[in-house]
């Protein structure tokens, strides 16, 4: 047998967020050994600890603080970084842009993001109408709608909890989530998005796909999905989370 091919992801986490690490490192587990591949995720956080729209909120996303986590990833080789969040979902989709610039400019390896996997994924699948579910405030949903509505994804099929304290996010379950896909399907969303890498949702992708037939994309699995694909990998072996590893 030949040596297997090693990839190591690297992954910026909020200081606060303690769902997506666990999710991450399954997710990438999931690769059978018959791809020959054994990928890794290796972790780096910086501060966030609520989410809002206020100076001291939106403070915690700046460029610099992020960039000194990624360099700390810099130094285990990691193939790439991804940037596990949604915060270009209330500051546009250009700060993501121009934060992977940053990244790469920085340490000569390829970024990505949350956020960017989603898009990508929405455009490959067509999606003009976004269920989004988040646990967020009023006014940092109807902000990641205007930006959905910036690129011809309709987003009004919403549902959000109205809550800023990122730590207490992880806590939600399957209770939750549940009848809030069921209510933008309802609403006449063609894919879902849990938006929020906080939320233990991504295990449940699949089982919310059959039940409803449209394509469910979490944040946490959005960023895994671009980073193997960036890195040449095919993400069609991986089962159990979703439809969007079925795409090329």
């Amino acid at each position: 047998m030949s040596i297997p091919r090693r990839i190591r992801v690297g992954v910026l986490v909020p200081s606060s967020n303690t769902a997506l690490e666990p999710l991450t490192t399954a997710i990438l587990s999931s690769l059978p050994a018959s791809t020959n591949i054994i990928a890794t995720a290796h972790y780096s956080r910086f501060i966030v600890t609520h989410i809002g729209l206020s100076n001291d909120a939106l403070a915690q996303f700046e460029p610099q603080k992020i960039l000194e986590a990624a360099q700390l990833l810099a130094h285990a080789n990691v193939d790439i970084i991804g940037w596990s969040g949604t915060s270009s979902g209330w500051l546009g989709f250009q700060a993501d842009e121009e934060l992977c610039k940053m990244i790469t400019d920085a340490t000569g390896i390829p970024a990505t993001t949350s956020v960017l996997g989603l898009n990508k994924a929405l455009k490959k699948l067509g999606v003009e109408n976004l269920g989004l579910v988040t646990p967020y405030l009023d006014d940092v949903q109807s902000a990641i709608v205007k930006n959905y509505k910036s690129i011809g994804v309709d987003a009004g099929a919403e549902r959000h909890l109205q809550r800023s304290d990122n730590v207490k996010f992880a806590d939600l379950g399957a209770e939750t989530f549940d009848p809030m896909v069921e209510a933008v399907v309802k609403d006449g969303a063609k894919a879902v998005s849990t938006f929020c890498t906080n939320l233990s949702a991504a295990q449940y992708a699949q089982r919310w796909e059959k039940e409803y037939g449209v394509p469910v994309l979490d944040t946490v699995t959005t960023v895994v999905w671009d980073a193997l694909r960036m890195c040449g990998v095919s993400t069609k072996e991986i089962k159990g989370w979703g439809k969007i590893m079925e795409l090329d």
